[in-house]
């Protein structure tokens, strides 16, 4: 094991070796990133197994902005015949066993075409695996999770992460179904954000029918369906038209308005936002809601520029931090790229 492989958006490898080095050299682990542009992953080389060892142990997943799965381990060449007995093999000599086993891809055209072959391989090696005690599935949350991720059936990344410290879905490509009732598409940004910053054992209360909730420029209603799909009471902020069959359902109120210059009447549970503006106007619309009180959680999209992404997130996500720590407020903030957004991250913040 000598290098951290990480799954990212096509376009965004130059992001993602930014702030694996950063957070690397926060961790005194030496080494240097890599990437090939549009290729969907970066890799961070350590020369010093034991600096990568630490770095294992003391990065966490959920705190990485633009990596969608960060795996630890090394690549290895595969020959046309005995590619399972091959991985026992290697696997058998690292005396590691695993709780569970995920194949993956990139997320390429070319990883499309290899996922076929995934799909047939998966099977037949987790049964080798369990016959040679290196997989025990009872164990899935006490043992390492094996990821292997292939870029052809002859080349094959061997890693390994914690699962409680690691995607949430397989290359970090969550497998949500788009409700035919919603309006946009956009609405799986959100019902993707709550899999991502809320675990699911906290979903009934604070996701609960008839809390109250803002959506800022609402229409058509693509955030507001989830809202209402949860049976919260919502109201709906935007000039433009909202959904006929949501504003059917009897918990959405339309208000024709500016989402910025909007003020609810009494605090509310939720506000969320998906307007089209520059990140600084979305970063302090959010930072302000949650200072003033005007809700106890947030979701807002940011809109990235087309240069220096990360430094101009990291600016932000600091700016927020600093002014709520200047009012002693209690808080939790989180931000990440979601596979559903494109040009953009999604922000979390809620207040204690």
């Amino acid at each position: 094991m000598n290098r951290v492989l990480l799954h990212c958006r096509p376009g965004f490898e130059a992001e993602v070796c930014a702030e694996i080095t950063e957070q690397a050299n926060l961790l005194d682990c030496a080494g240097y990133a890599k990437a090939k542009a549009g290729s969907a992953f970066a890799e961070f080389v350590c020369p010093d197994v034991n600096e990568l060892s630490n770095l294992k142990k003391s990065l966490s997943f959920s705190k990485l902005i633009f990596p969608r799965q960060c795996i630890y381990g090394f690549w290895l060449g595969l020959p046309q015949a005995h590619r399972i007995e091959i991985l026992v093999e290697q696997l058998t000599q690292d005396q590691q066993e695993f709780g569970s086993l995920w194949l993956e891809v990139l997320d390429t055209n070319e990883g499309k075409e290899v996922s076929a072959f995934c799909r047939k391989f998966e099977a037949p090696l987790r049964k080798a695996l369990i016959k040679a005690q290196l997989l025990t599935p009872s164990e899935q949350l006490q043992k390492p999770r094996l990821i292997l991720l292939f870029l052809s059936s002859r080349e094959v990344f061997v890693g390994q992460v914690q699962a409680d410290n690691s995607a949430v879905w397989p290359m970090g490509v969550p497998r949500l179904k788009f409700p035919r009732q919603a309006p946009s598409r956009s609405t799986l940004k959100l019902e993707e954000a709550w899999h991502q910053f809320i675990p699911r054992t906290d979903w009934n209360t604070r996701l609960a029918p008839g809390m109250s909730a803002v959506d800022l420029g609402a229409a058509p209603g693509g955030w507001t369906w989830q809202l209402v799909n949860r049976h919260m009471r919502v109201t709906a902020v935007d000039n433009g038209p909202m959904n006929a069959e949501l504003m059917d359902s009897g918990l959405v109120e339309h208000l024709r308005a500016d989402g910025f210059s909007f003020r609810p009447k009494k605090p509310v549970h939720w506000m969320v936002c998906d307007i089209v503006e520059k990140p600084a106007r979305n970063a302090a619309l959010l930072e302000r809601w949650i200072a003033e009180g005007w809700c106890q959680e947030a979701i807002v999209n940011l809109k990235l520029p087309m240069k220096q992404r990360y430094s101009e997130v990291k600016h932000l996500l600091g700016r927020i931090q600093e002014r709520l720590h200047q009012q002693n407020l209690k808080f939790e903030l989180s931000c990440k790229q979601l596979y559903h957004d494109r040009e953009e991250v999604t922000c979390h913040l809620r207040r204690y």
